[in-house]
C-alpha cells in the first residue's frame, strides 16, 4: 500500500517523510525529515508542511546505498566487447529497487586515450541513462610514464581514486611501474583500488588442471586458491608501505587475505577492505554441486570459517564496506558449455539484492547492529570516495538520498522479477527478510513498493573535488 500523500500545493518544502526511525552511522531516534531543492533543510520534530508527504510509521529512514564496485556495460557500441547484462539504464534500475541511489563503476577507457578523456565520455554517455548518481572509477592498465603523468589531472578534476588489476596483463614485468603509479597516485590524493590475485599462481595452476584434463569448471577454485589472495594481498600493503599511497582492496573472500591486511593497517598501512555478499553467503562447496559456473567469480567462494571471518570483519570493522562487484550474465551465458578453467565468465547480478541481504542475514540474525549496517553499505564508502557529508548520511545540507525500509518485510527472490537484465539471481528461491518501500534520489522519489519511476531527473556524475 502506498504511503505517499499529496500535501500543501503552496507549501515551501517538496518533500516530507514523518513518523520514521532515522538511522544514520553515528545515530538511531525517531525524526521528521523535511527536503528542498534535492537537499535534507529540516530534521527532527514538527517538519513541514510540503508537497508531498510520507508516512514511516513503523519503517526505518537509512541513507541511500552506496555501491561503490559496479560494472556496466558501455553505452558505446565499441565497447560491447565488455557485455554484461547491465547498462546504465537496466543497472541503475536495479540500483533504484534495492534502495542503492549511488553507484561506483569501474570505468575502462580506450587504448591510448587519455583517461580524462574517457572519464568524460564515458560520463556524458552514462549520464543520458542512469537513475542513480554515480562515480566514476578509471581503470589503468598501462603504466606507462605518460600515463603516470596525467594521475593528478584526475584529482584536479573530481576523480580521485582509478583502479589496478594485479592478475591481468604484465603486472608482474611491470611492477616497478605500478610502484610509480601508486606513489604518484598517492601524492596525488588518489584512492588506489587493488583487484588481489596472484596471475602467476593463477597461470600455473591453470595450466596444470588443463595438462590433466580437469577443465571442468568445478575446478574453478583449484584454478585460484586462498594463497595466490594472500600473496596479492601482502604485495598491495608491500608497496603501500613503501609508497605511502593508500590502498582500498576489492572484494576480499578469506581469512587469511583479511589478516594480512589487517596487519599492514596495525603497522600504520593506509590499507582499506571491501567484501562482496556473495562471500558472506556461499561456500564454494557450490563447485560440488549442480551447475557451478553459475558461482564463478574472482576470487572464487571459499570456506565455511572464510564466511565466518568476513562476518567477524564487517562487525569490526577491519572490513569497511560491502559493495557488490556487480557484473551480471545472463543464465545461458554463463552455462555457455564452451566455458571452461582456462576460459571463464565471472561476475553476477547482486545490485538489487545488496541491502537486502546484508540487512536480513547480517542484522536479523544479530550479526550487524543498524549503525553498522548503515556505515558498511553507506557511510564508509561516501568517506573513502570524498561524497561525505554530502552523501552517506541524513544531515541537513545533506543530499536528500534516502530509503524507507521496512524491516518487516518477507520476500522471496525471484530472478524474473527483478529489474536486472540477467534476469537471474545466485538467491533464486531464498526468502529474506526486510526490503526498501521507497527509493529517493536527491529528493526525488525513484521507487515505490517495487516499481521503479523513469519519469524522473537523470543521475549525476559525482565529481569529487576536496573542500
Amino acid at each position: 500500500m502506498s504511503r505517499l500523500t499529496e500535501g500543501v500545493a503552496t507549501a515551501d518544502l517538496d518533500l516530507v517523510i514523518r513518523g520514521g526511525r532515522v538511522i544514520t552511522a553515528a545515530s538511531d531516534g525517531p525524526a521528521d525529515i523535511g527536503v528542498r531543492d534535492g537537499r535534507v533543510v529540516q530534521l527532527g520534530e514538527r517538519v513541514g508542511p510540503a508537497r508531498c508527504e510520507i508516512d514511516a510509521t513503523g519503517l526505518l529512514v537509512l541513507p541511500g546505498g552506496i555501491d561503490a564496485h559496479v560494472h556496466f556495460t558501455p553505452v558505446e557500441t565499441a565497447e560491447r566487447r565488455l557485455a554484461w547484462a547491465d547498462d546504465y539504464a537496466s543497472g541503475s534500475r536495479a540500483a533504484a529497487a534495492g534502495g542503492i541511489t549511488t553507484v561506483g563503476d569501474i570505468a575502462f577507457t580506450r587504448p591510448g586515450e587519455h583517461l580524462l578523456t574517457g572519464l568524460d565520455r564515458i560520463g556524458r554517455a552514462a549520464a543520458e541513462q542512469s537513475l542513480v548518481d554515480f562515480l566514476l572509477h578509471p581503470v589503468l592498465l598501462d603504466p606507462s610514464p605518460e600515463r603516470i603523468a596525467e594521475l593528478p589531472a584526475l584529482a584536479a578534476a573530481g576523480y580521485p581514486s582509478l583502479k589496478i588489476f594485479m592478475h591481468m596483463g604484465d603486472f608482474d614485468s611491470r611492477a616497478r611501474d605500478y610502484l610509480s603509479v601508486l606513489t604518484t597516485a598517492g601524492r596525488a590524493g588518489l584512492l588506489t583500488l587493488v583487484h588481489c590475485e596472484d596471475g602467476c599462481i593463477i597461470g600455473h595452476l591453470t595450466d596444470q588442471l588443463v595438462q590433466a584434463g580437469h577443465t571442468d569448471l568445478s575446478y574453478f577454485p583449484a584454478t585460484r586458491p586462498v594463497a595466490s589472495e594472500v600473496a596479492a594481498v601482502e604485495r598491495a600493503v608491500a608497496f603501500a608501505e613503501v609508497t605511502g599511497a593508500p590502498i582500498y582492496l576489492v572484494h576480499l573472500s578469506s581469512e587469511r587475505a583479511l589478516r594480512a591486511a589487517t596487519h599492514g593497517r596495525e603497522r600504520g598501512v593506509p590499507v582499506h577492505v571491501e567484501t562482496r555478499p556473495i562471500y558472506l553467503l556461499f561456500t564454494d562447496e557450490r563447485f560440488s554441486g549442480d551447475e557451478p559456473a553459475l558461482y564463478v567469480g574472482n576470487p572464487p567462494l571459499r570456506t565455511d570459517a572464510d564466511v565466518d571471518a568476513l562476518w567477524r570483519g564487517l562487525e569490526q570493522g577491519t572490513i569497511s564496506t560491502c559493495c557488490t562487484d556487480h557484473a551480471p550474465w545472463t543464465r545461458e551465458a554463463k552455462l555457455d558449455p564452451t566455458l571452461s578453467v582456462a576460459r571463464t565468465r565471472p561476475g553476477m547480478a547482486d545490485l538489487e539484492t545488496l541491502l537486502c541481504s546484508l540487512y536480513s542475514e547480517g542484522v536479523r540474525t544479530g550479526r550487524l547492529s543498524l549503525s553498522r549496517f548503515v556505515e558498511v553499505t553507506s557511510t564508509a564508502a561516501a568517506k573513502l570516495f570524498k561524497l561525505f557529508p554530502r552523501k552517506g548520511t541524513i544531515a541537513v545540507g545533506s543530499d536528500a538520498d534516502l530509503v524507507v525500509w521496512d524491516p518487516e518485510r518477507r520476500w522471496t527472490v525471484r530472478g524474473a522479477q527483478l529489474q536486472t537484465r540477467a534476469r537471474m539471481s545466485l538467491l533464486e528461491g531464498r526468502e529474506l527478510v526486510g526490503r526498501p518501500v521507497v527509493t529517493i534520489r536527491r529528493g526525488e522519489i525513484l521507487m515505490t513498493d517495487g516499481v521503479v519511476r523513469t519519469d524522473v531527473g537523470p543521475g549525476r556524475l559525482q565529481t569529487r573535488l576536496d573542500r
